[in-house]
């Protein structure tokens, strides 16, 4: 008896060291699902502040449900880096044979090939700016990542010109991003590295179970786009631009709003634009200039609303009789237009307000 269960035992021991050889490590693997909807655009938030040394930031990004059949999304975080030295390349979506595929993202000395992919806050499509290692300390870029430098004091400031505004979520296909890996890039997914840790992996989970983070319901605008530290969607929780803050657990929800509260899907959704602050140079003739842009470009974004909107009730005047499936991917795709229609047109604003700024708090004497 004791013989048969000692046999038992070993090869038990056996199957599970044969198995834990024969699982691909998800750091370097690509999640073999393919998806036929192409993942959601990145939505616009800020970054929850540093909660202590050592924390490193993790962007967001769009993960797919095969349960719910659905997006949702995984909010951004900071973590504590698992090893001196170490840096996170993050997971990107990527077309091919017919589908989309995800890269898992992982842990390494060098941060990897991430799709192009503007993430921000140093993930700007390729390597990473927002700080370095050096002497076993992680040093912050505080031009870059949101550190309370009267608690954190390793850090520097190098300012960052990010000339990518573009918020596609993936790589290859129609729509997508056609950015490449370097000959270095590839070798850091071949270096040594290891997968999320196990805070990362909690997360992954707490967002996967949240109703309201799935695309169905914030349409994009997750109320919960970003937190202060991973699994914890509570506490220093940021919403992404054009979703109202988290709900308290047990709040009702207000009648007719969806989960999550970010209802933008077609142009005529966007809310009504507050009129950019009026010019006050000193020199009316400056002012009347800058107004003059200032109307110019509030004309030409309604204009290219309606247009989206014309373009998109015609699509749902030739596809109403389609099945359900194919609508719910023509809504996506609309509301994937809209979101970057919203996000193009707030950078052209912000843009022209800091074009204008320079000259109105440096007059020339």
């Amino acid at each position: 008896m004791r013989t048969n269960a000692l046999v038992r035992s070993l090869s038990l021991g056996l199957l599970l060291a044969f198995c834990s050889l024969a699982i691909p490590k998800p750091a370097a693997a690509q999640i073999a699902v393919a998806v036929t909807i192409a993942p959601p655009v990145i939505p616009v938030y800020e970054q929850p502040i540093c909660p202590g040394d050592g924390y490193l930031w993790t962007p967001g990004y769009w993960a797919w449900d095969p349960d719910a059949g659905d997006y949702y999304w995984v909010p951004g975080t900071w973590v504590l880096a698992p090893e001196v030295g170490f840096l996170w390349t993050p997971g990107w979506w990527g077309w091919r044979d017919g589908g989309f595929f995800f890269t898992a993202g992982y842990w390494g000395p060098v941060v990897g090939f991430y799709g192009g992919i503007n993430y921000g806050f140093g993930y700007f499509g390729t390597g990473f700016v927002g700080g370095r290692w050096d002497g076993g300390h992680f040093f912050y870029n505080r031009a870059v990542l949101n550190v309370n430098v009267n608690v954190i004091h390793n850090v520097y400031e190098t300012r960052i010109t990010n000339i990518n505004d573009v918020h596609v979520s993936y790589n290859g296909g129609r729509g997508g991003l056609t950015a490449r890996p370097t000959p270095e890039e590839e070798a850091a997914a071949r270096d040594r590295h290891i997968g999320p840790v196990a805070a990362q992996t909690q997360h992954i989970e707490e967002a996967r179970n949240n109703p309201d983070l799935r695309f169905k319901a914030n349409h994009g605008s997750p109320a919960i786009a970003a937190t202060a530290r991973p699994g914890d969607f509570k506490t220093g929780v940021i919403a992404s631009h054009g979703a109202p803050p988290a709900r308290n657990e047990g709040e009702a929800r207000p009648e007719g709003r969806p989960a999550g509260g970010g209802n933008v899907v077609h142009p005529k959704d966007i809310p009504p634009a507050e009129h950019m602050k009026a010019p006050n140079t000193g020199n009316a003739k400056t002012d009347q200039k800058y107004q003059q842009q200032q109307q110019k470009l509030e004309q030409q974004q309604e204009k290219e609303r309606q247009q989206l909107q014309t373009k998109q009730d015609a699509e749902h005047a030739r596809t109403q009789n389609q099945p359900a499936a194919k609508q719910q991917q023509i809504e996506q795709r609309h509301s994937q237009q809209t979101q970057q229609l919203q996000q193009r047109q707030t950078q052209q604003r912000q843009q022209m307000e800091q074009h204008q700024a320079p000259r109105a708090s440096n007059p020339k004497h």
